[in-house]
């Protein structure tokens, strides 16, 4: 199983993220917390397998503004390897990105590429949580979005 890692600092819109070797389907997971992204990436796994899929695992890491964007609170090597571990638990390739930013979403709308699918994962609530918020909003923007919910 293929596993790279790269950290990117995103201020505003930079750039939308590659599309996948050879024309291959892209599946990306958002992170959300470790036990929902675990989630996530075998519900993403289950679909890359059948749809031959690659995973991308989107980490956007928000950096409060009295620190240097450059220098977040939690180190970049230790999210590097955290990250990685969360990602080998997938079946399937799984790249991962990491985006230091401001705001969550911003990154987000600058690095997503037009309709892309994106698992989410969320708590089963009868509320909403921030999460599902997310996802709504994600469809809204007008990508497909799949929940992976956990109890």
């Amino acid at each position: 199983m293929a596993l790279a890692v790269q950290t990117l600092v995103t201020t505003a819109p930079r750039r939308r993220i590659e599309q996948p070797v050879e024309d291959q389907l892209g599946i990306t997971v958002l992170f959300t917390s470790v036990e929902l992204t675990i989630n996530a990436l075998k519900t993403a796994g289950e679909l890359a397998s059948r749809l031959n899929a690659q995973i991308m695992l989107l980490v956007p890491q928000v950096v409060p503004y009295p620190l240097p964007l450059s220098s977040p609170p939690v180190l970049v090597e230790f999210n590097e390897r955290r990250f990685s571990v969360i990602a080998e638990l997938s079946r399937v390739a799984t790249h991962v990105q990491v985006y230091l930013c401001r705001d969550r979403w911003i990154a987000l709308e600058s690095v997503l590429a037009p309709h892309s699918l994106i698992v989410v994962g969320v708590r089963n609530r009868w509320w909403p949580t921030r999460d599902m918020r997310l996802a709504a909003k994600l469809r809204r923007a007008g990508h497909e979005v799949v929940l992976a919910t956990t109890e």
